[in-house]
């Protein structure tokens, strides 16, 4: 039966837990207790009326700490931005879902600027997977996926430039949206590399991502009917990103597949590791997103001072050299690989992999361990930041029955998301049966 309590009930409930843990709080980075509350009465008040802004009118929604909120500094994950000027207005996003009658409960902690995938912050510590005692939450919306998975937000809104939404959802069993790029304002949101840069929710459900997808993007928030499966092409890529999956994760893939054949179908081999080699050439000299921040954050690269974090200010510097004629000519090239990529998508629904080859690893494991970080978030990236690096829109379902959190991921082309969210509904109905 769907929770009957009023918005102003589980607020509180909310705000009155995270009240508890004041002291060792690692999931938000900021708590809207009175506007929250205040949301929420108006919310009660609304509904007594018989009266709704939208379908996520009194619902809780925490939003990653790289949204612009009046009045305040955007941290972004990082201390050295304590001191920057407040924010004049709400971010787009932010001001659409307050219109919506959604409840801002809080910011959350992220990676340091959205870099890295595990969700390891040298600031603020590590909101602990909210699932595996002990566990990563993955990154960078880290905070954001612990606050829907541990229940003190309903719907979390992250940012995913190379899987950060879609790693953290899948770690924490959650479904995570990764939208085409372009479908949303990023007026009032800290960047990390503008050319990779999407805003999306994390929630428990296809339908409440459908909906939160819809008022960001200033649309109208409608559930489409579930899209059937006969006749349904779905491409898997075997080759490069199936390697060094766990065992559990490509058996329970290989069900899902096995389960979408018998209800129509039709499972295709795919090939892209050429196109993914030729990103691998193009993106030597250094990451898409690693040469942008480094513009993005030159102010203080000469600093070496800076109260940022050693790994990242050392890659950051490492970027900042090289020269705007190969900045350019690695663009070039990258939209001539999302144009091949999107040719070679054109005969299929779906891509589909495992969202992410391996389930969480201990923070224990990690914290003091750079070869094992380093292998663990390479494996974490590899299947997500294709969506990114490609242009695609993508998503990940929680698998069912697996020994920890796994996700399955649909891809789709280029502006294809409502296609892909529709499909995604009815893949959710059939992922109960496994």
């Amino acid at each position: 039966m769907k929770d009957m309590k009023s918005a102003s009930d589980k607020t509180a409930a909310i705000l009155h837990r995270l009240a508890q843990r004041r002291d060792s709080e690692r999931v938000f980075s900021r708590i809207y207790g009175d506007s929250a509350l205040e949301a929420a009465h108006a919310a009660d008040a609304r509904h007594h009326k018989g009266e709704r802004l939208s379908p996520l009118d009194g619902r809780i929604i925490s939003i990653k700490d790289l949204f612009d909120v009046h009045g305040e500094p955007t941290l972004a994950g990082s201390v050295i931005r304590k001191t920057s000027p407040a924010a004049a207005k709400d971010a787009v996003i932010v001001e659409r879902l307050r219109q919506a009658g959604a409840i801002i409960i809080g910011k959350t902690h992220m990676t340091e600027f959205a870099f890295t995938a595990v969700g390891f912050n040298p600031h603020y510590g590590v909101p602990e997977n909210a699932v595996v005692k002990g566990g990563i939450p993955g990154g960078s919306s880290s905070g954001a996926a612990v606050s829907v998975a541990e229940g003190t937000s309903e719907i979390a809104i992250g940012s995913d430039t190379g899987g950060s939404i879609r790693i953290p959802a899948a770690l924490n069993g959650l479904v995570g949206f990764k939208p085409t790029a372009e479908r949303m304002s990023h007026e009032g949101v800290f960047p990390l590399a503008p050319s990779l840069d999407s805003i999306g929710p994390l929630a428990t459900s296809v339908a409440d991502c459908i909906l939160t997808d819809a008022i960001m993007a200033g649309n109208a928030p409608l559930l489409p009917e579930a899209q059937p499966l006969q006749n349904l092409t779905i491409g898997v890529p075997e080759g490069h990103l199936f390697a060094l999956t766990d065992a559990h994760i490509l058996n329970r893939f290989q069900k899902v597949l096995a389960l979408l054949e018998d209800k129509g179908a039709k499972i295709i081999a795919l090939t892209i590791d050429d196109l993914l080699d030729d990103m691998a050439r193009i993106t030597r000299i250094g990451s898409i997103a690693g040469i942008e921040a480094s513009h993005v954050h030159h102010d203080w690269l000469q600093d070496d001072n800076a109260p940022v974090g050693s790994d990242l200010a050392r890659t950051l510097r490492k970027r900042s050299l090289i020269s705007e004629e190969a900045y350019q000519q690695l663009l070039f090239e990258r939209q001539q690989l999302v144009r091949r990529m999107d040719e070679r998508l054109s005969s299929y629904d779906l891509m589909a992999t495992p969202t992410c080859p391996i389930f969480t690893s201990s923070i224990a494991d990690l914290i003091d361990d750079n070869d094992a970080y380093n292998h663990v978030e390479a494996l974490l990236l590899r299947n997500n930041q294709i969506a990114n690096q490609f242009d695609l829109c993508a998503i990940t379902l929680p698998m069912i029955r697996t020994p920890k959190p796994a996700g399955f991921m649909a891809f789709a082309r280029h502006n294809h998301d409502h296609k892909l969210l529709a499909i995604s509904l009815t893949l959710e109905q059939i992922f109960e049966e496994l």
